[in-house]
């Protein structure tokens, strides 16, 4: 036990040193940022200094400019992720446990996954115009795989011999998904659902860049077209914020959801 005691106390003490390398490191990178800003290591013009930056961020958010901007992106990635998870989740399930399927639907898939999602923008234009019907199929496009591919593999990794343990125990085909396969397939799913938030955000602010009214893509390129850096690192830095936020609450979410599911005894 004191063996055990004195370990524990390591591994605190070593995870304590390593979040505070973590926390250091960004404050580490602002100061360097001012510092070489102000010394003239490079343009100031090109590469404002954080206090310019803050300034800019202030005054963005005093107008309400950048928040209409964050809510236009933040409403279409809500809109466009929703609805790839539902039909990603549901034909990944659908297509793990009916393996004829998921051999049908492979070819077409793998010649859709390898298309780039930003190669299609100018037919999506043609095709929608610059509404958000173009924008919401270009994250569908770019979120659908990583979340579908991951579950698919969950689905197919799910240890046949539960499954023949929930069949000899009378379990229905219901039954054996919502206690056997999804269990055993969700760690997959979480980590798809995570990798597919960061290519909605990826090929959201590209979709605004190149056709948009709104949004932070379309803040970045209209700063550019004025040339103020100063707010198209506000820009940038705030859909890195945004995107760390969001894979966060979505982590804590599915945190909650698993933790109930072991008290209900689904997990």
């Amino acid at each position: 036990m004191i063996l055990l005691g004195k370990y524990a106390g390591k591994a605190t003490r070593a995870a304590a040193f390593l979040w505070n390398i973590g926390a250091a490191i960004p404050i580490i990178v602002l100061i360097l940022w001012q510092w070489g800003s102000k010394s003239g290591w490079w343009s100031a013009f090109l590469l404002p200094g954080p206090t310019v930056v803050m300034k800019s961020f202030i005054s963005l958010l005093a107008t309400g400019e950048l928040a209409e901007n964050i809510c236009a992106s933040i409403l279409r990635i809500l809109k466009g992720f929703s609805f790839s998870a539902l039909v990603a989740l549901a034909t990944a399930f659908a297509c793990g446990i009916y393996r004829p399927m998921l051999r049908a639907l492979s070819p077409t898939f793998e010649f859709i996954r390898h298309i780039p999602p930003m190669a299609t923008i100018p037919m999506l234009i043609l095709w929608f115009g610059i509404g958000e019907a173009s924008k919401l199929v270009i994250i569908v496009m770019a979120t659908f795989f990583p979340i579908f591919l991951n579950t698919v593999q969950g689905v197919i990794q799910c240890d046949k011999r539960l499954v023949e343990v929930a069949r000899a125990f009378g379990y229905s085909r219901a039954q054996e998904l919502r206690y056997v396969i999804f269990p055993s397939a969700l760690p997959y799913v979480l980590t798809g659902m995570r990798l597919g938030l960061g290519y909605s955000w990826r090929s959201l602010i590209a979709a605004e860049l190149v056709a948009a009214s709104s949004g932070l893509g379309y803040m970045i390129l209209d700063a550019e077209q004025l040339s103020r850096p100063d707010v198209i690192m506000v820009g940038i830095l705030t859909i890195g914020c945004l995107g760390s936020l969001m894979d966060v609450s979505l982590s804590c979410l599915t945190t909650r959801f698993t933790s109930y599911g072991k008290k209900d005894g689904v997990v």
